[in-house]
């Protein structure tokens, strides 16, 4: 038999399997960053909802105001943002990643 678990009645494997389910990928995040960076996808896959939204609202509203060319202003901020999230992603996935594991021990 094996040792309590986490949760009431949760052993080992099954608090281990619960995270290998919800557990977030670095290489995934890249990916995202790639190919769907200017709309935050990698910052909402990496359980940062709040930044993602102001993100996404700043490159929507950018896209759109680009027909009077203020809008390359807010394309330029999000683009130093990407930029800035290449060196951010592994530590974002890290805490989303040690964040499952809080939780698995209360």
């Amino acid at each position: 038999m094996s040792a309590p678990g986490p949760h009431p009645g949760m052993s080992d494997t099954a608090a281990m399997m619960h995270y290998d389910a919800n557990k977030r990928s670095v290489l995934v995040a890249y990916v995202l960053w790639f190919f769907l960076g200017w709309f935050a996808v990698h910052r909402f896959y990496a359980g940062r909802i709040t930044s993602g939204l102001a993100m996404l609202a700043i490159s929507l509203i950018s896209w759109a105001m680009t027909v009077i060319a203020i809008g390359y202003v807010g394309l330029f901020v999000i683009g130093i943002w990407l930029l800035v999230d290449v060196f951010l992603i592994p530590g974002m996935i890290r805490a989303y990643n040690r964040g499952i594991i809080a939780s698995l021990g209360r």
